[in-house]
């Protein structure tokens, strides 16, 4: 296996973690092993400020230096920014391959993207990241290994790739994520006519989403306890306790300084959640470090446009409280008191969920009400009407008139009686 370092910089200024160093260090010993390397030691490492040249300080280089010797280091991983004069700088010094956060985080995607689509995704912001770099060829990289080549291999270091080549690689990818954009777009309206209410995932990586999404549908999407377990969007069709029918979609978990690149490439994706009908944003409750994941998690949604929550689109959903003790526990009970938008389950036990299915339920039909009509069969445009703009449940036709039992929002349902005045005798909630 690969002998790996990994260094977080804890710098007194320019690049000071906002969060805590320790709890920045586990994650990147995770993301590190989420691609199965071999970690022989992991460090948070404090200096005044960050080094225009090599990040860290001479004597922090040369410490580290004669470990990377001693120890038959094959890689280090910087857990910050490097610019492409530091990483090489660093890369020299150290004689071995250095990677920094956003090329670690762009070679686990590079390895999890299973889908056309993902892989394109991944590509694009790869290439985006070589390119200012132009160090490495992809092509070549691909080859001799999944993912997208940060880890390098023989003689593999003083490779420079062509911008041309990148650049019209980028052109062709960006095209072709185009056309996907478009048949997305076609599936969102062939569901728009259905229609299912859209409700997706979003979360920090490892929070528990895809237990939770094979909780309520009952799938086999890929859950495991690492990092970016899931890449690949999943939609499923579920049925909540009044019967209203909706597509569950499971998304790529955020992290803390995502690659803009890769927020970038991947929006096409996340669209899935900017259409979204309502999101629920799932959380790990018993991770110390929960609330500033949901920052982070706040701030990539900011990034899409979707900042604004006062309009009751999203529920914020405490996962695994299986491994909360009695004080924490308490804790979030006492927020959800205050917070009718705020639900605690465990995926993992089954608690809770029945409540959260309930709490979507609510939130999607609070403006909607189910209706029977008595259509004439001759209507053909009334009928394709409420097919269009509300949610048929039930259909049963005689001679002359189609009885349809249909959920509608509030202002379809005034547009309809004003338009038809055919309801029927029998109204319900």
């Amino acid at each position: 296996m690969t002998r790996t370092l990994v260094l977080v910089p804890d710098l007194r200024s320019g690049m000071k973690m906002a969060r805590d160093p320790a709890a920045r260090l586990d994650e990147a010993v995770g993301l590190a092993r989420a691609i199965d390397l071999s970690i022989v030691h992991a460090e948070a490492v404090s200096a005044a400020k960050a080094r225009p040249a090599t990040l860290f300080g001479a004597g922090i280089v040369e410490r580290f230096k004669a470990f990377i010797e001693a120890e038959e280091i094959d890689i280090v991983i910087v857990d910050g920014s490097l610019s492409p004069v530091q990483q090489r700088n660093l890369e020299t010094a150290w004689n071995t391959k250095v990677i920094d956060r956003t090329g670690l985080i762009l070679e686990i995607f590079g390895e999890r993207a299973r889908t056309k689509e993902g892989q394109l995704q991944v590509e694009l912001a790869a290439l985006s990241y070589q390119r200012s770099r132009l160090v490495r060829s992809w092509t070549h990289l691909e080859r001799q290994r999944g993912g997208h080549g940060f880890l390098g291999g023989p003689g593999e270091r003083q490779l420079e790739i062509d911008r041309r080549i990148i650049t019209d690689r980028i052109v062709r990818i960006k095209s072709e994520l185009e056309q996907v954009k478009r048949t997305r777009e076609l599936h969102r309206g062939a569901r728009r006519r259905v229609p299912y209410p859209v409700v997706a995932l979003v979360g920090y990586t490892n929070a528990g989403k895809s237990t939770l999404f094979n909780r309520v549908t009952q799938s086999d999407v890929m859950v495991a306890d690492m990092l970016f377990a899931t890449l690949d969007p999943t939609m499923r069709r579920i049925q909540l306790p009044s019967g209203l029918s909706v597509i569950l979609s499971d998304t790529v978990g955020f992290i803390s300084d995502l690659p803009t690149d890769l927020v970038a490439a991947f929006r096409a994706t996340l669209e899935e959640v900017t259409s979204a009908d309502l999101i629920l944003h799932v959380r790990d409750a018993a991770h110390a470090e929960s609330e500033a994941q949901r920052a982070d998690v706040d701030a990539v949604l900011a990034a899409l446009g979707l900042d604004d929550q006062g309009e009751g689109r999203m529920i914020e959903v405490m996962n695994k409280a299986d491994l909360l003790d009695q004080s924490a526990r308490a804790a979030v009970e006492a927020r959800m008191c205050r917070r009718p938008d705020m639900v605690m389950c465990s995926a993992v036990t089954g608690e809770g969920v029945e409540t959260l299915l309930a709490t979507i339920d609510r939130h999607l039909t609070r403006h909607q009400s189910q209706v029977d009509l008595a259509v004439d069969l001759t209507d053909g445009a009334a009928i394709a009407w409420l097919y269009d703009h509300g949610q048929v449940l039930a259909r049963r036709d005689d001679e002359r008139k189609a009885h349809l039992r249909v959920r509608l929002d509030d202002s379809a349902l005034a547009r309809f009686r004003r338009r038809r005045r055919k309801l029927a005798p029998a109204v319900t909630g």
